[in-house]
């Protein structure tokens, strides 16, 4: 028995020796890593093993908005801003010609630190390797050549008609708040539109006529909280506390992913039958897959994995777009009166709204434009640096990545003077062009595949909304800003909304 013990006092010893020997390894490798990207400026570490996440930790359990602390390193340590993370480094990059050197090129593939993160949550497959997550090139042209017939500018004209609908729909809900007098969260009544549009533009699924239509809106907001809690804590998941929600996100993930298979086999059988199908952008999506030469396993999966990215962001950046809009509008009365007027010139008294009349609304254009400046939805992206490079004069080491916020360029004053002040003449067509500082959409072969699909759907929205109501922000409510994965309008945007001229 003593000799038991002995042999296992001295493999205890021996393991904690390795492990010891591992660990000082391992920092002294970290220490390497400080020593090759130290050259770069950045603020003081949080310290030295886990670098500056506890920064992050901080900000997301504070509901803190971190790219305020990105806006002030960025202005506190010029346009390549150092942070670490253990041994990775990440930069912060606001040179416009490094945004430009780095987004346009398909050479720098999107950062596998962030985007393998959410291809699950705890578990449970999110987004896979679809057109938002893929890394490889060529996985990620062959979705991206699938998808772009469903969004094509000729396809998209033919989706007015369902804008105008469902728009119609909220015009009704309003309406009803006007003559009872009560109040409407513009936030959440956006967010139900979107999500009704993107269902059946996308999908061909009427969400009213669902009995769990209530359990999707929740299940997007819980899929992006433990997406924005995967990311920036990496602890999170160890914490017996957070069972429960982990528990949520998993079950949030399950039902989206067996929605859309459900919806997709639908559709797949109704076209096999020679059925009629709706022409949406699902119909389209399947048709141009079944052109590729083979379709494997991987490839249904991936088909999944892109319903569930546009069924989240299809909706949910379009709703929290027109929601800053209309509180922007709400407290800049003359900005309100001059796009009004623009929509009375151009729409009048109609009830449909077309291509043609949504071309002429320029300044309207100008508002959502300077909307997205100010706040930015999806606010970046990020890309591996795999070899060196040059930015602002600064030698880039290969192994980094580098990250683009819209949200820090869109307000610093080098860019845009006055950046907090909203003023949609500065995307006049006279006025001089933002040189890569502005890119809600993101830039070059990875932007975002819905852009215009998103900018038609909000001006025929915003559109309606002007031409027949007025609207008054109920006071008491902040102007803050939530991170939920996306941003968001911390208040929801609570109004009164009256019919307009009702007292004329």
């Amino acid at each position: 028995m003593a000799i038991f013990l002995e042999i296992l006092s001295w493999t205890t010893m021996f393991l904690l020796f390795l492990i010891f020997i591992l660990f000082l390894g391992y920092c002294l490798y970290v220490n390497h890593i400080h020593m090759k990207y130290d050259h770069i400026p950045g603020p003081p570490r949080d310290s030295f093993l886990f670098g500056h996440a506890a920064t992050y930790v901080r900000a997301t359990r504070n509901g803190e908005i971190i790219y305020d602390k990105f806006l002030e390193w960025a202005e506190n340590h010029g346009p390549v801003c150092r942070q670490n993370f253990l041994h990775y480094v990440v930069l912060l990059v606001t040179c416009p010609e490094g945004t430009k050197e780095v987004l346009m090129s398909p050479k720098y593939p999107k950062d596998r630190f962030f985007y393998s993160q959410i291809f699950n949550l705890f578990g449970q497959r999110f987004l896979g390797e679809g057109l938002v997550t893929a890394l490889d090139h060529e996985q990620w042209y062959k979705q991206r050549r699938i998808m772009d017939p469903a969004f094509s500018s000729l396809y998209l004209r033919g989706l007015t008609g369902t804008f105008n609908e469902r728009a119609e729909k909220l015009m009704t809900t309003l309406s009803d708040v006007a003559d009872n007098q009560t109040e409407a969260s513009m936030l959440h009544l956006v967010n139900s539109l979107t999500l009704d549009v993107i269902a059946k533009v996308a999908f061909g699924v009427d969400l009213e006529q669902l009995k769990d239509r209530s359990r999707f809106p929740k299940a997007v907001q819980t899929c992006l909280k433990g997406m924005l809690l995967t990311v920036r804590d990496s602890f999170y998941k160890f914490n017996p506390k957070n069972r429960a929600f982990i528990k949520e996100v998993r079950e949030a993930c399950h039902l989206l992913r067996t929605t859309g298979a459900q919806w997709i086999q639908d559709r797949k059988t109704a076209m096999e039958n020679g059925d009629d199908v709706p022409n949406d952008i699902l119909t389209q999506i399947i048709k141009t897959a079944g052109k590729e030469e083979s379709m494997t396993e991987e490839d249904e999966e991936l088909m999944l994995d892109n319903f569930v990215t546009f069924f989240i962001a299809g909706h949910e950046t379009t709703a929290n777009q027109l929601a800053f809009c209309i509180m922007e509008l709400a407290r800049l009365p003359d900005i309100l009166e001059k796009v009004r007027k623009e929509v009375d010139d151009v729409i009048g008294m109609k009830q449909d709204i077309t291509c043609d009349d949504l071309g002429k609304l320029t300044y309207l254009s100008q508002v959502l434009k300077e909307t997205l400046r100010i706040y930015p939805t999806a606010p970046g992206t990020s890309r591996e640096i795999q070899e060196d490079i040059v930015i602002d004069g600064i030698h880039i080491p290969g192994g980094v990545t580098c990250f683009f916020s819209s949200y820090v360029t869109g307000r610093m004053d080098k860019f845009f003077k006055d950046p907090l002040t909203f003023d949609p003449d500065r995307f006049h067509e006279d006025a001089p062009r933002p040189y890569y500082c502005y890119f809600p959409f993101a830039l070059g072969p990875r932007s975002c595949l819905g852009k215009n699909f998103a900018q038609m759907e909000a001006k025929v929205v915003m559109a309606k909304l002007l031409q027949r109501f007025d609207f008054t922000l109920l006071p008491g409510q902040t102007f803050d800003l939530e991170d939920c994965g996306t941003l968001r309008p911390k208040s929801a945007v609570v109004c009164s909304v009256r019919h307009r001229n009702c007292d004329k």
